[in-house]
């Protein structure tokens, strides 16, 4: 009787195979990662500007048309608080007000960082993210973003 013998288990080209695409999506992995977070971070930046920007309709609704100043009683309508003479969110991101006066020329507004939220009454946001005059009631805002270093702003 002739009885033929097969062995069990994996070649070695077999499990190289395998360690090498394992390896390749391991490697994917890595490099989509720091991006999708840095992506996320961003998006968190610009809803923290929809709720400042809603913040400021609100206060000139509740006021008769009185802009907000970075004070105690705007912190109150974007539920944050006062950190000596800062706006602190609880993110840890600070809101101040732009301290200049926009024009007709668009402005570069470089006090908004990453960590840092700017708003501008009586100004309005650009096609480049930068501020121009606005009417009264208007108000732009803005914050740095990690993702190429841009600035978002969103007008009210």
């Amino acid at each position: 009787m002739n009885v033929q013998r097969k062995d069990k288990g994996f070649t070695i080209i077999e499990v190289v195979l395998v360690l090498a695409i394992a390896g390749l999506i391991f490697l994917m992995v890595f490099i989509a990662l720091p991006a999708l977070q840095r992506n996320q971070r961003d998006q968190e930046r610009k809803t923290q500007v929809g709720a400042v920007a809603t913040a400021i309709t609100t206060y000139q609704s509740n006021n008769r048309g009185q802009s907000p100043s970075a004070n105690a009683t705007f912190a109150k309508y974007i539920d944050a608080t006062m950190n000596g003479d800062k706006i602190e969110l609880q993110s840890g991101a600070t809101v101040q007000q732009f301290t200049g006066t926009a024009t007709t020329t668009p402005i570069a507004v470089t006090a908004a960082t990453e960590d840092t939220i700017v708003f501008a009454i009586g100004a309005k946001c650009d096609v480049d993210n930068k501020i121009i005059k606005g009417t009264s009631r208007q108000a732009a805002v803005l914050v740095g973003l990690e993702n190429g270093g841009a600035t978002y702003c969103q007008s009210t």
